[in-house]
């Protein structure tokens, strides 16, 4: 299908959506229709342009999506509470294809002046705290699924942990979808606000569910207040003909530490967008990612981090593994302006091959205006260590086992960082399950 005949069904789409919205805000109409005029222009990105050349974009193109008119069955607590790693004690926010649960959502265990609500209801009794974070991002001017979120924008978590309040439990934000008798699309729009002094521990949850085909295009946008702490999670278990889109933006003030675990466990086609703007001398900004593919699935990770002042310090690990005929992407680019001197910035990709048929294109990116920094970036593709394989069968082990023990070795290093203790003994839990079972 060509791309200007499937632009106009979002166009059609658009249409119809915000006829149901009158009684929105003038300023969140005026950003949606500016955001499907951005679309209009853009449209989809090809694999001409150089930000997706290793990502076709063309099953999600020619795929008739529709937004869900209710969220059609209700998912069992017990299914969703597995897929997404949490249970029904957790802090959670649920959202299915893109519309509110309020029946699997509880927040009860949080402070009481610690707000986490779904968006459109924060938008009724808004005091002037979102409209500003929303109608000012201007991404959607350059990014085409920016701007369709833009557009759709309805639905979403809206987080804030006022200036000084420590949250020591995880805050959940689920987003579970699934085919409703049609391919379904959701635009969730996240924005979390964490003001001077405190802390908190957030996880964005995606899950997927039956055969069909779904769309998640998703924007969060962080903000960390000078000395913030944020601990931050995105763990994406898609269904397998599950499409996601997601653009994560984090902007650091001083002192602020913002700390990111992206974890890829399963989807048909996945790209994620993240950028880290260290906005303060002395933020810090730690990413962390993580991605095993199969099959034909396809990931794109696309990291940015923009060190704009004075020492500030960021780290960046992002480790694959590979099989069947998978494709993976790895574009990391550091920028360190010209004012951020003392800046201290390393970046690191690392991907295992269990496949001859796995393909990996890795860009790990340097660019520097400042004379005083210490920078550094590399990367590696490569197999199993023959050597280490030989030292476990030399021990008894077969060749599958060893490994999977090997592979479950090189990812665990990853979720060994996690600060969230149920949720690190749960992902560790599926890594073992899933490499055995890949060998078996």
């Amino acid at each position: 299908m060509k791309s200007s005949q499937s632009k106009e069904r979002f166009l059609s789409a658009f249409e119809r959506f915000q006829k149901g919205f009158a009684a929105s805000p003038d300023w969140l109409r005026d950003l949606r229709r500016a955001g499907i005029a951005c679309f209009d222009e853009l449209g989809f990105p090809t694999t001409r342009d150089e930000e997706w050349r290793f990502t076709n974009v063309e099953p999600i193109v020619s795929t008739s999506f529709e937004s869900a008119n209710g969220a059609g069955k209700i998912l069992r607590p017990e299914d969703l509470y597995s897929r997404s790693f949490i249970d029904s004690a957790y802090n959670r926010i649920v959202f299915v294809n893109g519309i509110f649960c309020p029946e699997h959502s509880s927040v009860r265990g949080l402070p009481s002046n610690v707000r986490v609500e779904n968006l459109s209801a924060a938008l009724t009794t808004d005091d002037g705290v979102i409209e500003p974070y929303l109608s000012r991002d201007t991404r959607y001017r350059q990014e085409a699924f920016v701007a369709l979120n833009t557009a759709f924008t309805e639905e979403g978590a809206f987080v804030l942990v006022p200036r000084g309040v420590v949250v020591t439990e995880p805050i959940y934000l689920v987003f579970a979808s699934y085919g409703n008798g049609f391919p379904v699309m959701s635009h969730p729009r996240n924005l979390v606000i964490c003001e001077a002094g405190s802390q908190a521990r957030i996880v964005e949850s995606y899950v997927g569910f039956g055969e069909q085909p779904y769309l998640t295009n998703v924007v969060t946008k962080v903000v960390g207040e000078e000395g913030a702490i944020i601990d931050y999670y995105r763990v994406q278990r898609e269904a397998s003909k599950g499409y996601h889109v997601g653009a994560l933006s984090a902007r650091m003030s001083r002192n602020c530490s913002f700390t990111a675990h992206s974890v890829t466990l399963s989807g048909s086609l996945i790209r994620n967008d993240i950028h880290a703007l260290l906005d303060g001398e002395g933020a810090t900004c730690v990413l962390n990612g993580l991605y095993l593919l199969d099959g034909k699935q396809h990931v794109d990770n696309h990291t940015e981090i923009d060190h704009a002042k004075p020492r500030a310090t960021s780290q960046e690990l992002y480790k694959g593994i590979l099989s069947g005929t998978s494709h993976a992407v790895f574009n990391g680019k550091i920028l360190v302006q010209k004012d951020a001197q003392k800046s201290d910035a390393r970046q690191t990709n690392k991907n295992l091959l269990l496949s001859e048929n796995a393909v990996v294109n890795t860009k790990p990116q340097l660019e520097i205006h400042a004379d005083d920094v210490k920078c550094s970036h590399g990367s590696t593709i490569g197999q199993l260590d023959t050597d280490a394989l030989f030292y476990l069968r030399s021990r008894g082990l077969d060749a599958a086992d060893a490994q999977s023990l090997l592979s479950y070795a090189f990812a665990s290093d990853l979720v060994g960082r996690m600060r969230i203790a149920p949720l690190r003994a749960r992902l560790d839990d599926y890594l073992l399950t899933s490499f055995r079972r890949s060998q078996s």
